[in-house]
């Protein structure tokens, strides 16, 4: 019996709805394999601001970092939930881990499954077949627009004065005038680089053709950081010379990810651009409700659905609880690279195929154009699971 101690944050509006399904998805897990799970539940986000004063308990932090093997995030943020410094409440919980426990990659797979129906023409239509789009792109994550927030964020979560970039004056610019640096060093670029070859080494290559290939999506052309950051990336490809170099500006990388996806393999951003484009590729692959992410460290990882906390419809029973259960398998993979987990491995890849035949069924919810709840796509994700965990690990 292997047994891994979880933090669990539910955080805020459907986050608090969609980790009740990955528990469910954690008991099955532990009632029929090898695995077993101390799981500490913390109350976090802006609700549990609004209620208690604070975004969450003393200690939590340091829970994450010195007990935790894993952290499982829903979502944070909620409407009127501001701190006395401006800031959003909850901010400390997600991005004080990001920079507090360093974790600099922020993977975020783009694959489309068989049978999702998304609506980028305006109905539920096919646009692209599964195996078109399969991608994932490497965020870097505690540099960049966010740097300021991130570092407020961690000295606040570990109980230290907040970091302030202070002021400057902006010659031809009147009135009042907000600002935010935009740092971008070698050393985050590097280790960013280095993860995104690394994965692509692992993968099958883009869907077009099967070449491996990194493509580097920046603004080089006009800002002096994104300049250093695709600097790096030749420097780093140099290693890599099995593995094909690409280039894209941002602005042309939105179009042509969803012109011609089956063109990318691994991509790699600077921090606020890799924010915007998963977003807009998300719809790729049906939309938030399957879009799931890794923050990724050396020593930690932290695992979370794409999507934010949705305060219309939390507590509807209406969300796609598939993204946060794809984060859970993204959790056992990593568990299983990390600790060298054969059984996590397993698990993870479970739980990939039981989300793919739920998703060639009717269990579906709004967002796939379905009726079905949050709770129902859970449980039907969670049998099929069963019936192959009882298989593979021999469970009467």
């Amino acid at each position: 019996m292997t047994s891994y101690t979880l933090a669990l944050l539910p955080g805020d509006g459907i986050g608090r709805d969609v980790m009740v399904e990955a528990e469910k998805v954690l008991n099955i897990i532990e009632e029929l394999t090898p695995l077993s799970f101390e799981t500490n539940k913390i109350p976090c986000g802006g609700m549990h601001y609004l209620e208690t004063g604070e975004e969450w308990p003393e200690g939590s932090f340091e829970f994450c970092r010195d007990e935790a093997d894993a952290i499982l995030l829903g979502a944070v943020g909620w409407p009127g939930a501001m701190t006395e410094s401006g800031d959003l409440a909850g901010g400390s919980v997600i991005l004080g881990i990001r920079s507090g426990l360093d974790l600099y990659a922020n993977v975020r797979p783009i694959r489309l499954y068989e049978g999702v129906r998304h609506n980028i023409h305006g109905e539920f239509m096919q646009v692209w077949k599964p195996g078109q789009v399969d991608m994932i792109i490497v965020r870097e994550n505690t540099e960049g627009l966010y740097h300021s927030l991130l570092r407020r964020s961690a000295d606040k979560a570990q109980g230290r004065e907040g970091w302030d970039p202070g002021s400057m004056e902006f010659p031809g610019l009147e009135g009042e005038v907000a600002w935010d640096p935009r740092p971008i060093s070698r050393n985050g670029s590097e280790r960013v680089f280095r993860y995104a070859f690394e994965a692509a080494r692992r993968r099958n290559g883009c869907p077009r053709d099967g070449t491996t290939r990194v493509t580097c999506v920046d603004k080089s052309n006009v800002t002096r950081g994104c300049q250093l950051f695709n600097r790096i990336y030749h420097e780093i490809a140099e290693e890599y010379p099995e593995i094909e170099t690409d280039h894209a500006y941002i602005d042309a990388f939105c179009m042509w990810a969803v012109r011609n996806p089956e063109w990318f393999d691994v991509v790699v951003t600077p921090n606020m651009f890799g924010d915007i484009s998963t977003d807009l590729a998300s719809v790729l692959q049906g939309g938030m409700g399957i879009a799931a992410s890794a923050n990724l460290g050396d020593e930690h990882g932290m695992f979370e659905p794409v999507h934010g906390s949705a305060p219309k419809y939390a507590g509807k029973n209406k969300t796609n609880p598939m993204a946060m259960i794809n984060s859970v398998a993204l959790m056992f993979d990593w568990l299983g690279e990390t600790k060298g987990d054969a059984d996590c491995k397993a698990v993870s890849d479970f739980i990939e195929l039981a989300v793919t035949e739920v998703l060639k069924g009717d269990t579906l919810t709004y967002d796939l154009g379905g009726t079905s709840g949050t709770s129902d796509v859970g449980d039907a994700i969670v049998n099929v699971l069963e019936a192959h965990l009882r298989k593979h690990f021999a469970v009467a």
